[in-house]
């Protein structure tokens, strides 16, 4: 997209003004006008811990993000760099970079708490970027984690006891990445060599205690074990010596630690071939207008005062997208009978038919744009939009008609009103010819194409209107008996109400065309919507499945970490038993020497 290539640097996505987070405006726009599906990375970390320099090679490049080279934090609020995916199609890499957490200019760790959970409702994958070691030190300074259920909810109404199940974070919340910086130890447990990933599984078990210092031990552990089910762990040698650290920009691969280069390309290939794309409840993949959207519900609820909740802000999102899909949809229609309606119709069924089809492809369209239509309303809305869009159509319709037939009529029997205003037919015998013409006129009224729905009644019409002028040359033709004109005049009363009841049929059948016109759309919308319930549904089961799986495996790993605990704690009891079994065996022998 022309936003990938037009991004060739960071830009601030939000704003860390005096303890004041504020959306910017031009990064806005960048997203409003991506509509790939995005791939959202953010870091998040202590400042000056080499943050930057990992998102700046995510993006392939050098020089980007900030890296600076003191000890003051470079990076305030959070800044964004769009690029194009490099392994994955028409979808954008959405790179964040926030603000270091911890730096003591800032007096307290408020807006620290409220980086670090924009950083998590935004992202698919959030790196945690830490120096050293996995410590109890490293666990303290993640203490953002244990806050985040005081900082974020994820549903408008909690459970009945005001407590939100882990489980309802886990279906929002983004894989996690820890990524240990200038690591120094030896990646084994007992001897034995294992990897970053078994590193990190063993510095998350818990304490079997309920001591105060066992709870402060266990509760930031707890914390990312149950919200982030799905972890994985980075470490990174120094890249290079200490003074060289401040020209990272500037240096190439062949200037920088051997280790660190494979261990910084291995890292990066992760994030390309695992990170998944940013997706809200009910499986809706998030482009740039959603992003936009969900950034700015997000920090307009901190600026309010209240806690962001991923619920509503799904649901805000819902109703904005969803307005836009009527209006998507209602365009469609329109484009659709523009294109291929010719006014007047031959018949209405043809004009419904029309219709039917147009509307049946704007339904379509609309279900695959809109989601979470809470009660249907933004469906009942395009379905009350394409009713009067149908109804106007037929007033269109019927109008077309009649002013085609009226021009049509004015044609064709133009010449013999003229004739009978000069006369011509006011002489004996001259009212047989009269109707003679009148039966030719209409023949050839009949046979024109393409009349319109109101040829039969704008023509009885016309005829109704030139009663008295037949009626005159009647009375005229003295070749006729009195008798023959009474009989005349009743053979025109007749078949004056032989049409009428031909109309009043015509308008039933139409009137019938129209309650099954109406009782079809009906019965589309109801088609159309049970098949998206059940897509929604299955997706729905899907990641209930998901979600409920990850809950089983942690439970698992905490079973197996109690089982594992308790045959240590019942070995540590044999071994005492023997030892005491052998001191009491062995005091015999020391009394009798």
């Amino acid at each position: 997209m022309a936003s990938d290539s037009h991004m060739l640097a960071p830009v601030c996505l939000i704003e860390n003004t005096g303890g004041q987070l504020v959306a910017n405006q031009e990064a806005l726009e960048i997203l409003s006008t991506n509509k790939n599906p995005l791939v959202v990375v953010a870091i998040v970390g202590l400042y000056r811990t080499g943050k930057s320099y990992l998102m700046n090679k995510l993006a392939g490049k050098n020089k980007g993000f900030s890296l600076g080279a003191s000890v003051q934090s470079h990076t305030k609020g959070i800044w964004m760099w769009c690029v194009p995916h490099p392994k994955k199609p028409n979808h954008t890499l959405v790179l964040l970079d926030t603000e270091g957490l911890g730096d003591v200019e800032k007096g307290d760790n408020q807006n620290d708490s409220w980086i670090f959970a924009l950083a998590i409702l935004l992202s698919s994958t959030f790196v945690y970027n830490s120096m050293g070691t996995i410590n109890q030190q490293a666990m303290d300074q993640l203490h953002y984690v244990t806050e985040l259920s005081d900082r974020i909810r994820a549903k408008s109404s909690p459970n009945a006891d005001g407590i939100e199940d882990s489980a309802d974070f886990v279906s929002f919340f983004p894989d996690f990445v820890w990524a240990l910086r200038d690591f120094s130890l030896e990646l084994e447990a007992n001897g034995i060599p294992i990897t970053a990933d078994e590193y990190l599984e063993n510095s998350l078990k818990l304490k079997q205690g309920t001591t105060q210092s066992d709870q402060n031990f266990n509760l930031p552990r707890l914390c990312i074990r149950k919200f982030f089910p799905k972890k994985k762990c980075f470490i990174f040698d120094r890249p290079t010596q200490r003074k060289k650290l401040g020209q990272l920009e500037t240096l190439h691969d062949s200037d920088l630690d051997s280790e660190f280069v494979q261990q910084a390309a291995a890292f990066c290939s992760y994030i390309f071939s695992n990170s998944k794309t940013k997706t809200l409840s009910g499986g809706i993949r998030v482009n740039g207008p959603r992003l936009e959207n969900l950034v700015l519900t997000y920090v307009n609820a901190i600026s309010s005062g209240t806690l962001p909740c991923m619920e509503n802000a799904v649901l805000a999102l819902a109703q904005i997208e969803n307005a836009a899909a009527v209006q998507k949809a209602i365009a469609h229609y329109d484009q659709a009978m523009s294109q291929k309606l010719q006014l007047p119709t031959e018949t209405l069924q043809e004009l419904l038919d029309l219709h039917r089809a147009c509307e049946k492809e704007a339904i379509e369209l609309f279900m695959s744009s809109s989601f979470k239509d809470v009660d249907n309303l933004f469906q009942k809305d395009l379905g009350a939009q394409l009713e009067k869009k149908r109804d106007d159509f037929c007033k269109q319709n019927l109008q077309a008609s009649t002013n085609h037939c009226s021009d049509l009529l004015e044609d064709i029997f133009g010449p013999l009103e003229e004739a009978v205003k000069q006369g011509v037919y006011s002489k004996p015998g001259g009212y047989r010819l009269f109707i003679q013409k009148m039966q030719e006129l209409k023949r050839k009224y009949l046979q024109e194409p393409r009349k319109g729905i109101q040829a039969d009644e704008v023509l009885q019409e016309y005829l109704k209107s030139k009663e008295s002028m037949t009626d005159a040359i009647l009375q005229t033709d003295q070749t006729l008996t009195e008798k023959e004109k009474e009989i005349e005049v009743e053979r025109v009363k007749a078949e004056s109400a032989q049409a009428a009841t031909k109309i009043l049929e015509e308008m039933q059948i139409k009137n019938q065309q129209m309650m099954e016109q109406k009782e079809r759309s009906y019965q589309e919308h109801v088609r159309q919507l049970t098949e998206k319930m059940e897509r929604d549904r299955a997706q729905l089961l899907e990641e209930q499945e998901r979600t409920l799986a990850l809950k089983l495996q942690e439970q698992a790993r905490l079973l197996k970490e109690g089982i594992q605990n308790e045959n240590k704690r019942l070995h540590n009891e044999i071994q005492n038993l023997q030892k005491n079994m052998k001191t009491k065996e062995n005091m015999p022998h020391k009394l009798k020497t």
